[in-house]
């Protein structure tokens, strides 16, 4: 078999590999798709070094299929299709002891911490394991991930029906976030400067805001009657999102923090006593937003294949991640890890 380790410098390489055998509370997966996150460019662009320690196997939003199960798992089978929830949480921490394993306080990250995807076997725990349903298919599990995230994000926010809600930034999570804001039947818009990613919203029916043309908080107060977002999602990074979210967001509104920023931003936290604000955390996801997210998709209210920029070989891994540097605009690449049969 083979894999893809990055070693540095933006450079990876294709080494040849054995599969892992599954210890008993393990599965081992022939990996069919991994998507290209902006975590994994990050790695890509040499500042999680450190943390990766290259050489090293990363990614970790995968579809595959069960290809050997440990003798103590049971409730999957060989040939199962599945998506992995890239968590290995220790189980003994506070955060763990009060059912918290996603922000446990020992927590690895899977593909960043420990060896991940672009590879053509790929040994997990089962308990990271959620099933696809057959109308699913692999190509569209490998996004269940970032849909999970999006999940996640509505999930803390306490969005509801009814409800006016602003995006902030219009990368592929804020967009996924928009459209499982719409699933739950809240109003939603995406502030976004760029003119292709506003265009991509358009395809989804979701209102766009220009905000370098425009004034945000003037179009959310003429959208809202003069009330104010209900909640807002951070998911832009940079520091004129954060004054924006204070701006646009209701007398008791809900603020939820998605992108992870640089520099430390600076919050005008008067706004949070003037107007009662809540400002909520929002990491990675749960058990039940990825079978939120499975469930959206398996019911066709999400499709996820517009996302879908490119698809590449596992050999050609270098030149999927060069792409995404070249193509900054577009939404998701997949790297095919299935594995290829000489004859």
């Amino acid at each position: 078999m083979q894999a893809a380790q990055y070693i540095g410098n933006k450079s990876f390489k294709i080494i040849e590999a054995s599969p892992v055998a599954p210890a008993d509370d393990e599965v081992r997966l022939n990996v069919g798709y991994v998507g290209i996150c902006g975590t994994d460019m990050h790695i890509y662009h040499g500042v999680m070094d450190q943390r990766v320690n290259p050489p090293h196997t990363i990614g970790h939003e995968i579809s595959g299929t069960i290809a050997e199960l440990g003798k103590n798992v049971s409730g999957y089978s060989v040939g199962e299709r599945v998506v992995v929830r890239p968590l290995d949480w220790c189980g003994d921490c506070p955060a763990c002891d009060a059912g918290h394993t996603h922000v446990c306080q020992n927590l690895k990250f899977m593909g960043i911490d420990t060896p991940g995807a672009f590879q053509n076997s790929w040994t997990v725990k089962s308990r990271t394991l959620h099933k696809l349903p057959a109308n699913v298919s692999l190509k569209q599990g490998a996004l269940i991930e970032p849909l999970s995230v999006a999940c996640h994000d509505i999930s803390r926010s306490r969005l509801k029906a009814g409800e006016k809600a602003v995006v902030i930034g219009g990368g592929p999570i804020g967009q996924l976030v928009a459209l499982v804001a719409k699933s739950v039947g809240a109003e939603v818009i995406i502030s976004e400067p760029n003119e292709s990613r506003r265009s991509f919203s358009n395809k989804f029916d979701i209102p766009t805001v220009n905000p370098i043309e425009q004034d945000l908080a003037e179009y959310v107060q003429d959208w809202t009657n003069g009330k104010g977002a209900d909640v807002v999602f951070e998911v832009s990074g940079v520091q004129p999102a954060v004054d924006s979210m204070v701006q646009v967001a209701a007398v008791r509104g809900r603020i939820c923090m998605v992108a992870i920023h640089a520099q430390k931003p600076q919050v005008d936290l008067f706004q949070f006593f003037w107007k009662e604000l809540e400002l909520l955390g929002a990491r990675v996801y749960e058990h039940a937003d990825f079978d939120m997210a499975i469930e959206l998709v398996a019911a066709g209210k999400i499709d996820l294949e517009p996302f879908i920029t490119s698809i590449s070989d596992l050999e050609n891994i270098s030149n999927a991640f060069a792409s995404m540097d070249n193509n900054p605009i577009g939404m998701k690449a997949l790297v095919s890890c299935e594995e290829k049969l000489n004859g």
